[in-house]
């Protein structure tokens, strides 16, 4: 059985950037120790955008200018950098909240192999949620978690309305 460890968004704006939470910054050791612990195949999203962002249709309703492409903002959290340099890891990046190339990567990788998916990091309420239901949609059997200690979201409410949208769709919260 192949396990999967998807590390959603884990980018300095998210963390304690442009969008960063002190949520998000406490995590960061976690997310850290459960990279160094995971033995599977990783899989890492770089939230990606142009430097037209606030151009975009998501840059008109969010209007804050996060991840552009190559900026500072748009690196890895150093920690979680460093836990990922002692790892191999395939790198992801994505125009939007969910990774419609996710699901296909996913399934080359496994090939014909049985798998589940666990999955971490940023946010919760936005892009985590985002990935668990595209992933699910794509692979309706195979077991998907989401680790609520290893997320956060916008703000804390958001966080566990996202959770527990998860549930409803059978996406096991731990």
């Amino acid at each position: 059985m192949k396990h999967f460890l998807i590390v959603v968004d884990m980018q300095k704006d998210f963390v304690d950037g442009a969008l960063g939470t002190p949520e998000a910054v406490a995590i960061v050791p976690a997310v850290c120790d459960r990279i160094r612990a995971f033995d599977g195949e990783i899989i890492v999203t770089y939230d990606t955008h142009p430097d037209t962002y606030l151009a975009t249709a998501e840059g008109k309703k969010l209007p804050v200018v996060h991840c552009v492409v190559d900026t500072d903002g748009w690196q890895l959290d150093t920690q979680v950098a460093q836990a990922l340099a002692e790892k191999e890891y395939l790198a992801v990046r994505k125009p939007t909240f969910g990774s419609t190339d996710l699901p296909f990567l996913v399934h080359s990788i496994a090939g014909e192999e049985e798998f589940d998916i666990t999955l971490i990091g940023l946010c919760t309420d936005i892009c985590v949620v985002s990935n668990a239901l595209l992933l699910k949609a794509h692979f309706p059997e195979v077991s998907i978690a989401v680790e609520s200690a290893l997320c956060a979201g916008v703000t804390p409410e958001t966080h566990i309305a996202a959770l527990q949208t998860m549930r409803m769709c059978q996406i096991d919260v731990k």
